[in-house]
């Protein structure tokens, strides 16, 4: 009865042991693991991305100034040359995409270069250019939209709704 008591022990000891080498290793690892990812995971300053986001879209603001000024000087109306400003621009955007220069003053610019009519001309002529390959059906009519698209959709879903409030708005006020 003894031996077996004293096995029993023994295994308990060794158990006890050995869950608290697991529980170091885990420590260390944990440890480590933390080490290697603050090492690894960039770092921002975000004083500067905004810097650049600011320049970059005042950048691409100014040139759609200059094409509206040059459009009204040749005598185009207001809406007509914020018209031809916009295709100007959209054309633009979509020939420095096809030359990969708009990525980069993206990754310079960030929002600066992606929030204007600049940056979603080259969200729908970015995935054309990749997948053109596929042919002209299932590369580039599937996935020309695969960035714009549901922002197109949701575009239109959300004037929709908004509008059928607002004619549901006007019977109730009748």
């Amino acid at each position: 009865m003894a031996k077996s008591e004293s096995e029993k022990d023994m295994r308990q000891k060794n158990e006890n042991l050995n869950k608290t080498v697991q529980e170091q290793d885990v420590v260390e690892r944990n440890q480590a693991y933390n080490e290697y990812v603050k090492q690894v995971t960039p770092t921002h300053n975000l004083a500067l991305k905004m810097l650049k986001a600011f320049v970059t879209g005042g950048i691409i603001c100014c040139i759609g100034q200059v094409i509206l000024n040059i459009a009204q000087n040749a005598g185009l109306d207001k809406d007509t040359s914020g018209g031809w400003c916009s295709m100007i621009l959209v054309l633009m955007s979509v020939i420095l995409t096809g030359l990969n220069i708009y990525p980069s003053i993206a990754k310079f610019g960030g929002a600066g270069a992606l929030v204007p009519i600049t940056g979603f001309a080259n969200s729908v002529a970015a995935p054309a250019i990749e997948f053109k390959k596929e042919g002209q059906v299932f590369g580039i009519g599937c996935k020309i939209f695969t960035i714009a698209g549901p922002v197109i959709l949701y575009g239109i879903f959300t004037s929709w709704l908004l509008g059928v409030i607002y004619w549901i708005y006007q019977l109730i006020a009748k």
